[in-house]
């Protein structure tokens, strides 16, 4: 028996596949509502500094709106081409199920109840947070150890109601939770004096603390972390090719840093890079951009609009912010932390 029927098959099997690895992408139908529109609907949060917070004017900045700018260049040509939809906790699934927002990027944490049963898909982890507790010096607790018996107030709706039921079961210390239905309420009741320790994310309290503190240097966030918080943007499932965009856009953004591509060195780059890897960052190498649906320079622009993943967290939460916040577990994998970008390639 000939082998050639076998062989014919395979060369056959293996041309079939590389021609449809290249096929361009069919453009999704929230892309094409995107670009009907012309802008990116984003859900924010009400406002949590280094995240999504407006000023006076009602310009937003934060960790999560570059993430959304940086899609809306890829995507418009145009990082201003986004609308911002504030969301609490209770509205920003729904908002998203609904097709309300095309986006959710409100620093929420991915886990397994809500990536399997709420019918969205969590892109890429944009920060790996951990939840704490603030308490005033007054009180003279350094450690959540001492906390037994203590009221704390947090938001309803959130895994830090939950991870403090878990956390003072574990541990057997006793305390009692005061829920508020938003985010503002729960910590001006604390600032109050309704509580002695407030919780959440320990970015969120590094914020609350230095903005909305009568005196930031009258509280402390306890050392102890009491859960794994990695945040992500979500989109609603069913619509792989603008989850794909989703998706791409932001590890765009930290290959850019590891391979060196800043708002400042980026048209320079463009222009002499040799460097594959840069190159195809930069629009002038493999056009990878037609398996998304979009052109050959979408990192290139999501880059020259926001920067790097390092600019962006030093911009908003980072030592010279605000915020103040060390790099930490956000660092680049090669530096020691637990950002590790999938490859643009």
């Amino acid at each position: 028996m000939t082998q050639r029927p076998l062989i014919a098959f395979a060369a056959g099997a293996i041309a079939l596949a590389t021609t449809l690895a290249a096929a361009p992408a069919h453009a999704g139908k929230t892309l094409d509502a995107v670009k009907q529109r012309g802008a990116v609907k984003c859900g924010v949060t009400n406002g949590v500094a280094g995240f999504s917070a407006p000023d006076t004017q009602g310009n937003w900045s934060g960790l999560d709106v570059d993430s959304c700018r940086a899609i809306a260049a890829a995507v418009l040509g145009d990082a201003k081409k986004v609308e911002f939809v504030p969301l609490n906790s209770q509205q920003r699934f729904a908002a998203l199920q609904a097709g309300e927002v095309d986006i959710l990027a409100r620093n929420t944490t991915w886990n397994l109840t809500r990536d399997a049963s709420l019918g969205l898909n969590f892109t890429t982890i944009n920060y790996y947070d951990g939840q704490g507790f603030l308490v005033p010096k007054k009180i003279k607790v350094t450690s959540a150890k001492q906390l037994k018996g203590a009221t704390i107030c947090t938001q309803s709706g959130t895994t830090n109601e939950k991870n403090v039921a878990d956390w003072s079961k574990a541990q057997g210390i006793p305390v009692k939770t005061v829920v508020f239905e938003s985010f503002e309420a729960s910590f001006k009741a604390f600032f109050a004096g309704r509580c002695q320790a407030f919780t959440t994310d320990t970015s969120a309290l590094a914020g609350l603390r230095n903005k909305e503190a009568p005196n930031p240097d009258d509280y402390v966030i306890l050392p102890e972390l009491i859960s794994k918080e990695p945040l992500a943007p979500a989109v609603k499932r069913g619509d792989d090719e603008w989850f794909a965009i989703a998706k791409w856009v932001p590890n765009a953004l930290i290959e850019a840093e590891e391979v060196g591509i800043t708002q400042a060195n980026i048209d320079e780059l463009k222009g002499a890079s040799k460097d594959p890897a840069q190159q195809r960052l930069l629009g002038t190498g493999d056009d990878l951009g037609k398996l998304l649906g979009l052109d050959k320079e979408w990192s290139y622009r999501a880059i020259k609009a926001v920067g790097n993943y390092g600019e962006i967290f030093e911009r908003n939460v980072g030592p010279k912010s605000v915020l103040k916040l060390p790099r930490g577990a956000n660092n680049l994998w090669n530096k020691g932390g637990l950002l590790y970008a999938l490859p643009v390639r």
